[in-house]
């Protein structure tokens, strides 16, 4: 064997390798730099960042690929297996109590997804086809794994733009929420402070409410079935207290593995022939519009439930509409105490918080819904 022969065993190809490979490693250095220095959503941006330096060193992560990106792609983006297993993580995590004693919160996770749709309509008149816009649409859902769940089905040539859009807007909820809350509100309206009596919301309640919510949202919007099951499941882990040990690897092992394969493999499929595109960058934007318009429309039926109230509601909490839990209620309940530090609106945040959350996960199924009926 030739001396050239050796030393092409321990040389990069780079016959596949073009300036715009460099600037994919830059961009997933950049990432990196993020969540490490700056701490924006580290648990999703540090392992996209990375897996997008490996795509472009030749180990993208895709369809028919052999490398293992590519199984864990086949295995957990095609089938879903990814996002559900996070959701049934998320599930355990989260506390319906403040929503159950409040149901009108849940006119705000209705109100929060406006976004979505609107977006939706904006992406079709900008030339994507029905499943492209839908799937961007999702973004405005500030729910990584649903943007994922609805992408991954309808558009997963859009995956990688669409899942990067969605985690790093989220880890942007305080910069980009702010601004809005600030022009749309007043002070005074800032100053309203909230009565909370907290209704008991009994045991039976609470471990009855995700089975009930799974039945109901299976029989009318069956495309929202695995996600609405995949977050009940975690919550009744959590409310039926007899299975302790399942739910604590629910909130632990199970979803860090799951987040950690599948910053991976979002990151591996941002291969610089797929990635750097024009409609990448229509991507990043309608994503964002769709952030914007999910907080303008929750802030703005905030504000008319505040006047229907007679002033007895914050219209801040109507920016908790959005999926993006907990980080949209303590925003909200921050932005009230930096105005008055003995106003307490967090319960009501939390209960208009966990009303988008459910609101997304539907809003997700409704999309696929749509798109299947109108395909």
């Amino acid at each position: 064997m030739g001396i050239q022969n050796i030393l092409n065993l321990f040389t990069f190809d780079m016959s596949g390798f073009s300036w715009k490979n460099i600037i994919m490693i830059l961009v997933g250095l950049v990432l990196i730099y993020l969540a490490i220095r700056k701490e924006y959503e580290p648990v999703l941006l540090l392992p996209i960042g990375f897996g997008c330096i490996l795509a472009n060193l030749g180990m993208a992560a895709t369809a028919d690929g052999e490398g293992f990106l590519s199984v864990l792609y086949r295995a957990g983006i095609q089938t879903e297996l990814f996002p559900l297993l996070i959701f049934v993580g998320v599930g355990g995590m989260i506390d319906f109590s403040p929503l159950l004693a409040q149901p009108q919160m849940a006119l705000l996770g209705a109100a929060g997804q406006f976004g979505i749709f609107g977006t939706l309509i904006l992406a079709v008149l900008l030339g994507f086809d029905l499943k492209e816009a839908a799937s961007i649409g999702s973004i405005g859902a500030i729910d990584g794994p649903t943007a994922i769940f609805v992408s991954g089905k309808l558009a997963p040539e859009l995956l990688a733009p669409i899942a990067v859009a969605a985690y790093s807007y989220m880890s942007l909820v305080p910069i980009i929420q702010r601004p809005i809350m600030k022009l749309l509100t007043t002070r005074k309206e800032r100053l309203i402070r909230m009565d909370y009596a907290p209704r008991e919301v009994s045991k039976t309640a609470l471990i009855l409410f995700p089975i009930l919510v799974t039945i109901i949202v299976s029989l009318i919007a069956p495309d929202a079935a695995p996600l609405i099951a995949a977050l009940m499941l975690g919550n009744l882990l959590k409310e039926s207290g007899v299975v302790e040990r399942l739910n604590k690897s629910a909130q632990n092992e199970i979803i860090n593995i799951a987040t950690l394969f599948l910053g991976l493999t979002i990151g591996g499929t941002m291969y610089a022939d797929s990635f750097l595109q024009v409609a990448t960058l229509k991507v990043l934007a309608l994503g964002l519009l769709a952030f914007i318009m999910d907080t303008t429309m929750g802030l703005l039926f905030g504000k008319l439930l505040s006047i229907i109230s007679g002033r007895k509601i914050n219209p801040l909490i109507g920016a908790c509409g959005i999926s993006a839990f907990p980080m949209a209620g303590r925003l909200s309940a921050k932005m009230a105490q930096d105005e008055d530090f003995d106003n307490f609106i967090l319960m009501h945040a939390m209960g208009a918080n966990t009303a988008g959350q459910l609101a997304s996960v539907i809003a997700g199924g409704l999309l696929l819904t749509l798109v299947n009926f109108f395909s």
